[in-house]
């Protein structure tokens, strides 16, 4: 087990929440979850394979609805990509740890930031075992930030207006890009900012930001596939 997973697990018990008890028989390793712990155990593929009572209280999911699944498919869009290639390098024994921000959307339409510790379990010989992840919430976020919808919001135009107006391009250059008149690309943004409920185009992107249409670390800006209908 990694040192940081096992200063975190020092002198707790064994409840675990675990539909695969031949896998947590054979993998000592697991039973360091508790209940008070908001942690996950991962199987190479990404999958849960155990949770706290605690994670499926934070997340807003049950057992028998996430168990197996990936646990990218619990995170914000956009920071999907990035945690899961960091996971992937754990996986992967390319590293042993990493640190990083993210943003959980649940089912109730509400966001909750914090931070993923993420580090490697090993057992007999140093074979990789599981994959362990700690979520941290933000302590003044714990009640959740009102999120955009899960519906997709945005039509291709709309998309791809928004892109150039995030990446700085004039209302002419757009015009031109996408073989619209200049009064045509007005009138989408000005829709834009209707539906987004802002009143400038600074806020305009500002808000797509927020909510998490644009991918963290791209640019030019890109909106996600799960925002464009």
């Amino acid at each position: 087990m990694s040192a940081d997973v096992a200063d975190l697990a020092e002198g707790v018990g064994v409840a675990v929440v675990d539909r695969g008890s031949r896998t947590a028989a054979r993998k000592p390793a697991l039973r360091a979850i508790t209940p008070e712990m908001c942690m996950v155990n991962l199987d190479h593929r990404l999958r849960i394979v155990s949770a706290s009572m605690e994670f499926f209280r934070v997340f807003e999911c049950s057992s028998d609805a996430v168990t197996g699944t990936g646990l990218c498919d619990l995170l914000h869009p956009s920071v999907r990509s990035k945690v899961e290639n960091q996971l992937r390098l754990l996986a992967r024994g390319e590293r042993s740890r990493f640190v990083e921000r993210i943003l959980v959307m649940r089912e109730n339409g509400t966001t909750l930031s914090g931070e993923f510790v993420g580090s490697t379990v090993h057992g007999v010989g140093d074979r990789l075992d599981s994959l362990t992840v700690v979520f941290r919430p933000d302590k003044n976020e714990l009640r959740g930030q009102v999120a955009c919808s899960k519906k997709k919001i945005l039509s291709e135009i709309d998309a791809r207006i928004l892109e150039g107006v995030a990446s700085g391009v004039s209302t002419i250059q757009l015009a031109a890009n996408l073989y619209m008149s200049r009064g045509g690309v007005e009138y989408h943004v000005t829709t834009l900012l209707r539906k987004m409920k802002v009143k400038n185009r600074p806020a305009l992107i500002s808000k797509a930001y927020s909510m998490g249409i644009f991918g963290v670390g791209s640019w030019p800006p890109r909106a996600l596939p799960d925002f464009v209908r």
